[in-house]
């Protein structure tokens, strides 16, 4: 055990500390609290306060191990949701004024798995309106800030939440990703994620008056931001309890069959239509050398057309934005996030009804390669953004900024949501004392193989919030 500060013990750490009764989940949850109280005023990350309900959780968790009930994997654990998701009681807001008082009638599955694991949820993370930004500030509830430097973003639309575990606000924190909103964070806030497999994290929301888009189902998912990859592999795993409410949720195994080794890697090539930064593109090959190093075999070799899956994802999660949420975004989204929307809009390509069906047809034909790619080689290195951190709200630049960040920074990670393939994220070191980070993409279903990547890496790299607490 860390002889460091409880809100600093990994979630790993904490479980087991809670388990052998080293520590009451009160002791923690009181650590965890006095943590939010002091850093959460200057970031703003968590903008929904829930530490009297979090010590009434904390103590009904040291009632049960007390009666000798069976303790969950998270009994004890501070956790924070993103407020685009349900928290019964709470008001599922997605960070717009119209929807403050869009009160949860009922828990989302992630929020309900949660409970199950034993997890005290602390608070709600801060989101961009609709979470449709890469940038986490909203007319609501106003700025996050990144726990690094408050002059660069902590990233979106999952900033809340990788700002809070960043700073040590909880062990666990969730968040979505629909085209990089788990990934982007990571990388601005020097912690690691996992997007999960489509199908894997079962997902749905009572307040919700209508279904989500289909592409939009099809490219959403839910997932854990920790400080360590331990972390996240153990949140993934609470987070994937059954739930019948979601229609796509699939009973994989979360570890698979061992492949033969040792492992290919393949180090995705740089369209050289994309301008990058050297700096943090010396760190992906420095990534590379790591997985060298644990025995992987790292192959420097063409992989899919990313760019390809990228209009892919823009023209269809556009089309559908368009024709079923255009109106309701307009009418109730901030003079921000319109100018950034509209520009995110007019970078793609609004598809009529049989091109909408044709694109449909075509992710089939996309994904495929993708997956036959990977039968040879079962993982892809590549970089989350081609660029350190953003400043604050860079995509209120106008049309330009909007496509060098969606188009040219963040091409490798918005496209792989379109695939619904399993992508881990995590720091790789820092330019300029800001973080950066790689993703490893894997086969369907192998976020094992992608978290296992991933920790060769952390193993060799450190945990980046050490060095932030430390400054």
């Amino acid at each position: 055990m860390s002889d460091a500060d409880i809100w600093q013990w990994s979630a790993v750490e904490t479980a087991a500390a809670v388990k052998a009764r080293r520590v009451s989940a009160v002791e923690v949850a009181t650590a965890h609290i006095a943590r939010l109280h002091a850093a959460n005023p200057a970031l703003n990350a968590v903008v929904v306060d829930l530490t009297d309900q979090a010590l009434e959780a904390a103590r009904a968790c040291d009632r049960a191990q007390a009666a000798g009930e069976a303790l969950g994997l998270l009994h004890g654990v501070p956790v924070t949701v993103k407020i685009n998701i349900d928290v019964e009681g709470q008001a599922n807001s997605n960070g717009v004024v119209a929807l403050a008082n869009n009160i949860a009638s009922g828990d989302a599955p992630v929020t309900a798995n949660f409970r199950a694991a034993g997890a005290v949820i602390l608070g709600l993370t801060n989101t961009p309106e609709f979470s449709l930004r890469t940038f986490t500030d909203n007319p609501l509830h106003g700025l996050t800030l990144n726990p690094w430097d408050r002059a660069v973003t902590c990233g979106g639309s999952s900033g809340g939440a990788a700002s809070s575990v960043a700073a040590g606000i909880g062990a666990i924190a969730h968040g979505n990703d629909i085209g990089g909103s788990l990934r982007g964070p990571a990388h601005c806030c020097g912690v690691s994620t996992i997007k999960s497999t489509q199908g894997r994290v079962p997902a749905f929301n009572p307040s919700a008056p209508t279904e989500r888009p289909l592409m939009a189902q099809l490219m959403s998912t839910q997932g854990p931001l920790a400080r360590e990859v331990a972390g996240v592999r153990l949140g993934l795993e609470a987070m994937s309890r059954r739930d019948p409410r979601d229609t796509f949720q699939a009973p994989a195994p979360l570890i698979g069959p061992p492949v033969e080794g040792p492992i290919k890697v393949a180090v995705a090539p740089i369209p050289a239509d994309m301008e990058t930064d050297p700096r943090v593109m010396a760190l992906i090959g420095q990534a590379a050398r790591h997985l060298a190093d644990a025995g992987y075999e790292v192959c420097e070799v063409e992989t899919p057309d990313i760019s390809v899956a990228w209009k892919l994802w823009a023209d269809l999660i556009v089309t559908e934005i368009e024709t079923l949420q255009g109106a309701g975004m307009r009418s109730m989204g901030s003079p921000d996030f319109l100018q950034v929307i509209e520009g995110f809009i007019r970078l793609a390509t609004v598809l009529d009804g049989p091109g909408y069906m044709a694109a449909i047809a075509q992710r089939s034909r996309v994904i495929r390669e993708w997956v036959m790619f990977l039968e040879t080689y079962p993982l892809i290195l590549a970089p989350v953004s081609v660029k350190p951190p953003w400043p604050v709200n860079a995509d209120l630049g106008g049309d330009a900024a909007v496509r060098e960040i969606f188009w040219n920074d963040f091409r490798f990670t918005s496209a792989i949501s379109v695939l619904g393939l399993p992508a881990a994220a995590t720091p790789v070191g820092l330019v300029d004392g800001h973080p950066v980070a790689a993703q490893i993409i894997g086969r369907r279903f192998r976020e094992d193989l992608c978290l296992d990547a991933a920790a060769a890496i952390e193993a060799r790299v450190g945990v980046l919030s050490r060095q932030l607490w430390a400054r």
